[in-house]
């Protein structure tokens, strides 16, 4: 892992949203830009970014593709999400979009969707 790369990454509001909602599970694209409220190009091109830096990891579901932390991260990486963590309690967005991220998975456990067995660890059947 290329630590100037990592630090270029980490100064990007919109990445360090979607890994603030990445370290407490997986998310589908599109719960992901519900959350934050862009589309889905900006969303899958910041995604991309990260996944080419490993610093998320992909697995497809159907048409739908979940986005994760890596297990086990990279020292460099976990230590950055440990002051992320840290951070995230002040800032406003962090804390919004945390709310939103709670509401879409009690959503998601009230409904049948493609996605929701990932996000859900295997309780529901059938996204998005």
């Amino acid at each position: 892992m290329d630590f100037i790369a990592i630090y270029k990454c980490l100064c990007d509001r919109q990445r360090l949203r979607i890994l603030n909602l990445l370290r407490q599970g997986p998310l589908c694209v599109c719960h992901l830009m519900e959350i934050l409220d862009t589309d889905q190009v900006k969303t899958s091109k910041q995604l991309r970014y990260m996944k080419e830096l490993g610093m998320v990891e992909a697995e497809r579901q159907a048409q739908w593709m979940i986005y994760r932390l890596p297990e086990p991260a990279h020292p460099l990486l976990e230590e950055n999400l440990k002051c992320l963590q840290d951070c995230a309690g002040e800032e406003l967005c962090f804390q919004q979009d945390l709310r939103r991220r709670e509401k879409v998975i009690r959503r998601l456990g009230k409904e049948a969707s493609a996605c929701s067995d990932v996000l859900l660890g295997g309780q529901k059947n059938g996204c998005c």
